[in-house]
C-alpha cells in the first residue's frame, strides 16, 4: 500500500535541496533584474533599491551553495518585511498581497522562515564545514 509519509521521509533530503535551489535561484534573479538600473546610473548602489539587489544577489548566491543560510535567509527575511512595507502596504487602498502586488515578497518571506528553521542541510558547502 503506497504511503505518502514514507515517501516524503525517503526524500526530504532532495526535495529540500531542491527547495532551496529554487528560492536561491528566484531571488538572485530578482537582484540580477535590479542591476540594469544600476550599472546606467539610474539607480546607484546606495540607493534601497541598489541595496536590496545586493542583498538579493548574495542570498541567492549563498542559498544555492547553501553557505551560510540561516544568516542569509533571516536578512532576505527582514528585506521582504520592509519591502512589503514600502511598496505593497497600503492601508488606505489595499493590504491583500494577491491584489497590491506583494505577493512575491510574502512568498520569499515564507520561505525564508523555513530556511531559518532548517539551514542548508545536505549537500551545501555549510555542511561540508561541520566534517
Amino acid at each position: 500500500m503506497f504511503k505518502m509519509k514514507n515517501l516524503t521521509e525517503k526524500s526530504s533530503d532532495y526535495l529540500y535541496f531542491l527547495f532551496r535551489i529554487i528560492i536561491g535561484i528566484l531571488f538572485l534573479l530578482h537582484g540580477i533584474q535590479k542591476i540594469p538600473g544600476i550599472s546606467s546610473g539610474k539607480i546607484q548602489l546606495i540607493s534601497l533599491i541598489g541595496f536590496a539587489a545586493l542583498i538579493e544577489l548574495i542570498t541567492g548566491i549563498c542559498l544555492i551553495l547553501g553557505l551560510f543560510a540561516r544568516f542569509v535567509a533571516l536578512i532576505a527575511a527582514i528585506e521582504m518585511v520592509v519591502a512589503y512595507y514600502l511598496a505593497h502596504f497600503k492601508p488606505e487602498k489595499i493590504i491583500n498581497p494577491l491584489l497590491n502586488n506583494g505577493e512575491p515578497a510574502v512568498l520569499f518571506f515564507a520561505a525564508f522562515l523555513i530556511i531559518i528553521a532548517y539551514g542548508s542541510r545536505k549537500w551545501s558547502i555549510d555542511s561540508l564545514m561541520k566534517k
